[in-house]
């Protein structure tokens, strides 16, 4: 693209043609405040926050959507700009909610943060309508509260854009204007995915994760930057964590998924912290002493079942055992020779899976050729 010469506050600038006020304005440290913008998404010039002064246009103009040309001269926070902005945010907030005390978005709400930054303080219009819609969707994983929705349509073009599922749009017009999921249908009765890439872009609380409601406000979480375990794909993810639990789970911007994850990568973080989960090897007691493995007799008595657990016939020498790692690896790897020893290689089978990174399928892979000398090793998705 060729390049242009304009100016935007007093600061004479390179851009290529046809990128917007804003993306050029952002690329050299210049804030535009925004509520509908976000970098992954075709812009839609719905908030109209990031109204700018340009020399020579009758009106202000959306900066997220209004093309550069030659010798633009363009004011980002002129009293004129300012002032605009305000009137749009106090437009907003006049039917929003002012319960930012108990609200789960309070400390990440860039609402919330330019209400503060051009000091408005309130319902500005008292004596207007105020929507009053019902708080819930029927489904586990996002809640819904649409009277904090301000229609920015973030929403709608993550879903449109990013995911390809177009299970988000705009029913009505006007005030009665609202998002709605399929035909105007909850989330779970659309074609929704629950990838929770709407949760990811809505600057307000009007989206949210239902397993994160209660749980820790912003600054209360720590992050952690990890790569998600669900797959080979290698999306990173941003951890929530407070006292050691996972209070949510964000995107981060990899080169694999730049900012989005499915489903399973942002919802499924409860086998974690899971009362369930191993946190130590387990072995059985006779590996451990030494012993031979035990026949069960058959001659038994009634005291001899487990108390109705399912597990059959109990015997103590069949108890899992906890043990540190190298107790359990040396005890692998002496099976494995014992076994190779006797039975050769074709005893052994190794299944990969697709949670794995590559690298590692790759070792399991090597594992079994080189050292147990199989080629019985295969490779299941559901694993």
């Amino acid at each position: 693209m060729p390049k242009v010469d304009i100016t935007i506050d007093g600061k004479k600038l390179k851009a290529e043609a046809m990128q917007t006020v804003y993306e050029v304005a952002t690329a050299n440290g210049i804030y535009i405040p925004a509520l509908c913008h976000h970098p992954a998404l075709p812009p839609e010039g719905a908030c109209r926050v990031c109204l700018v002064e340009i020399e020579r246009q009758r009106a202000l103009q959306p900066a997220c959507t209004f093309p550069v040309t030659e010798g633009l001269v363009i004011h980002t926070n002129s009293p004129k700009v300012r002032e605009a902005r305000k009137f749009v945010l106090e437009l907003i907030i006049s039917d929003h909610p002012l319960d930012c005390m108990t609200c789960e978005a309070t400390g990440d709400c860039r609402l919330q943060d330019l209400a503060y930054e051009y000091n408005v303080k309130g319902n500005e219009y008292a004596g207007g309508v105020q929507h009053d819609y019902p708080i819930d969707d029927p489904n586990p994983f996002i809640q819904v509260d649409r009277n904090k929705c301000i229609l920015c349509r973030r929403c709608v073009r993550a879903c449109n854009h990013v995911n390809g599922v177009e299970a988000i749009g705009i029913v009505y017009r006007g005030f009665k204007a609202r998002i709605a999921f399929g035909m105007d249908s909850t989330m779970a009765d659309s074609p929704c995915e629950f990838c929770g890439s709407c949760v990811e872009v809505c600057p307000t609380a009007a989206l949210w994760p239902k397993m994160s409601l209660g749980k820790g406000r912003a600054w209360q979480l720590d992050k952690v930057e990890t790569t998600c375990s669900y797959c080979g794909v290698g999306c990173r993810i941003n951890l929530h964590v407070r006292d050691n639990h996972i209070v949510k789970v964000t995107g981060a911007n990899g080169p694999a998924n730049h900012g989005f994850t499915c489903v399973k990568g942002r919802f499924g973080y409860d086998y974690v912290n899971h009362p369930d989960r191993l946190s130590r090897p387990l072995v059985r007691r006779y590996l451990l002493e030494g012993g031979t493995k035990p026949i069960l007799d058959f001659g038994f008595r009634f005291s001899d079942f487990d108390g109705g657990n399912g597990h059959g016939l109990h015997n103590t020498q069949y108890d899992f055992v906890e043990t540190d790692w190298d107790t359990a690896l040396d005890l692998v790897a002496r099976k494995f020779a014992e076994v190779k020893q006797i039975h050769g290689g074709d005893a052994f089978a190794a299944l990969a899976s697709a949670r794995c990174t590559n690298e590692e399928n790759y070792l399991i892979m090597k594992l079994a050729r080189q050292v147990m000398q199989t080629h019985n090793i295969d490779h299941c998705a559901r694993l």
